[in-house]
């Protein structure tokens, strides 16, 4: 099923230059230079937290001040802000651009509340779609479903039998499929999981059709490949949509190497608009080699794109019970999770990455699966000189940092690891993660507050399409700590919130270092690029709801990608 994404990404004109212009005029045109002042401007820099206005020729900063004398260049458009809020240009420290796009061009699952609700929408799929070929889609989540427990293959049998059936979970570490879907892919009861992947079975040894983290790979020959043309659309859309939420830039996940060089050609053309900095995903065979080759290419050859990260998993996700425990979950006794990679391979690609200056960014949200990672990367560290380090600071990051040990925590700070964290996962796991931990290792869930008070910095990002990938949430969630509708609970850790400063940096200023870029975005000083996000409300106001302020307008590098 297709959804036609209609973007409201076309540029409002400059009407006279050098006229005051409120971000409601209907026309705004390319011109050379902008001046804002009017209303509440945060720039992420705690030397001049605040300003009154803000200068910009071509596409730098130069002037951050008080609105008063001679600081509006001649000839520059003169934004008046009525009041409205301007920020550094948000980033989304962890996304995938790719699967943003997809997400509206196919069958979208996020929004089902029950098991029934999701047979509805499978069998109007199978009604489009001929006889025979995949009906593929995405984004389901079962812990608010009043079933309370996975959809299974008799629940997508009980629509269709006449068409294979794969729809993957939300944080996409999971997947149902139907018997059809099975049985092409040759998958009984005595079918072995690949490693790193788990076959759930039911009482009688049969696969109930739920297929976990690596186990996906044995029905991915089903769904259908896309093609360079729908490639370059879902990259688009992704964009676009990202653009009309007010994110200036991506730190994208898990990119195909062969896509690299579309993700640059687009960008060039200005197909993509907003920043993008990738983190490729290692191929399986002959790793260390490759991430060796990945030297020369890994600079950037777009102005707003760089490539120079690698990215790879350690274990699963919690929804799915798939994230690697120190101990087995609190709802599942026999299990303990999943670890997605070893030491024998890790090793060898850390150490190559070292020597060549490539950032090591790996996924890890279960307590061993993070203590893991923290023991490879010291490993890492040890066993290469530091004459032969690449880069002094390699910056090297765990994506998620969800569940730790407590005793780990002082660890990122010491070992100079960054944790790149989204503040959306915790108020959405609030209501099944003290089913799956207990609340004793609740302790060291998502300690925004405990990494911060260490001394290191958060990148923080959304996992859109696991997430929707909205700076509104996910303020609300690092400042707040409740769901959307206000809850929270006893075992929620409201102590872990950020103030409001900080939740700024988790999207603006640490970003940036996350990604070797402070010098160049993620604050409002003098010298820097133009990258900006306005919205009618200040968020970081206590008292305004960030879920009540909406995007205005969208500076990339001194240009208007998206307004309203």
């Amino acid at each position: 099923m297709i959804k036609t994404l209609l973007a409201a990404s076309s540029l409002l004109a400059l009407a006279a230059c050098g006229q005051a212009m409120a971000p409601t005029d209907p026309e705004i045109a390319a011109v050379d230079g902008w001046c804002f002042s009017g209303g509440t401007i945060h720039t992420a820099n705690d030397a001049q937290p605040t300003a009154d206005a803000v200068a910009v020729v071509g596409n730098k900063i130069t002037y951050v001040g008080a609105d008063e004398g001679d600081w509006c260049p001649v000839g520059a458009a003169d934004y008046a802000l009525n009041g409205y809020a301007l920020y550094p240009g948000l980033t989304d420290a962890h996304a995938h651009l790719i699967g943003i796009g997809k997400r509206e061009m196919e069958l979208d699952l996020s929004g089902v509340t029950s098991v029934l609700e999701l047979q509805d929408l499978v069998r109007m799929a199978a009604s489009n779609t001929p006889i025979g070929e995949t009906i593929y889609g995405d984004g389901w989540i079962e812990t608010h479903w009043p079933e309370g427990r996975f959809p299974n293959r008799a629940d997508l049998d009980a629509v269709t039998d006449q068409h294979p059936v794969i729809l993957q979970r939300a944080d996409g570490h999971a997947a149902v499929a139907n018997s059809l879907a099975l049985s092409q892919s040759s998958i009984d009861g005595t079918t072995e999981a690949p490693f790193g992947g788990a076959i759930n079975l039911d009482a009688a040894g049969e696969p109930t059709g739920m297929l976990i983290d690596n186990a996906q790979s044995l029905v991915a020959g089903l769904i259908p490949e896309m093609d360079s043309a729908t490639t370059e659309k879902a990259f688009q859309i992704g964009s676009d949509v990202y653009a009309s939420r007010g994110w200036t830039n991506i730190h994208s996940m898990s990119v195909v190497p062969g896509n690299v060089d579309t993700i640059n050609r687009l960008s060039n053309d200005g197909t993509i608009g907003i920043r993008v900095y990738n983190s490729v995903g290692v191929p399986e065979s002959r790793a260390g080699e490759k991430v060796s080759d990945m030297r020369g290419g890994m600079s950037a050859e777009s102005p707003l794109v760089t490539t120079r990260a690698i990215k790879l998993y350690a274990d699963g996700a919690l929804g799915s019970r798939g994230a690697a425990l120190l101990a087995p979950y609190s709802d599942d006794l026999g299990n303990s999770g999943l670890m997605m990679l070893e030491r024998e391979r890790a090793l060898p690609i850390f150490q190559s990455a070292l020597r060549n200056g490539i950032q090591v960014n790996t996924h890890a949200i279960g307590d061993k699966g993070n203590k893991a990672v923290l023991d490879w990367y010291e490993e890492a560290f040890a066993s290469v000189p530091r004459g032969e380090w690449a880069v002094a600071e390699p910056r090297w990051r765990i994506e998620h940092s969800q569940i730790l040990d407590v005793a780990d925590i002082p660890r990122f700070k010491a070992l100079g690891v960054i944790p790149s964290m989204q503040p959306s996962h915790a108020i959405g796991d609030l209501h099944f993660a003290v089913d799956r931990l207990g609340a004793d290792r609740l302790a060291g869930a998502y300690a925004w507050r405990a990494l911060i008070d260490t001394g290191v910095m958060i990148a923080g990002g959304s996992d859109a399409p696991v997430e929707v990938g909205d700076p509104r949430i996910e303020l609300h969630a690092a400042m707040q700590r409740t769901d959307l509708k206000g809850y929270s609970n006893e075992n929620w850790g409201l102590d872990q919130r950020v103030t409001p400063q900080e939740a700024l940096k988790m999207f603006t200023l640490w970003p940036a270092y996350a990604a070797f870029e402070e010098d160049k975005v993620g604050s409002i000083e003098v010298g820097k690029h133009a990258d900006f996000s306005v919205f009618d409300k200040d968020m970081l106001d206590p008292s305004i709801e960030p879920m009540d302020a909406e995007p205005v307008m969208t500076m990339v590098d001194g240009t208007v990608i998206w307004s309203r």
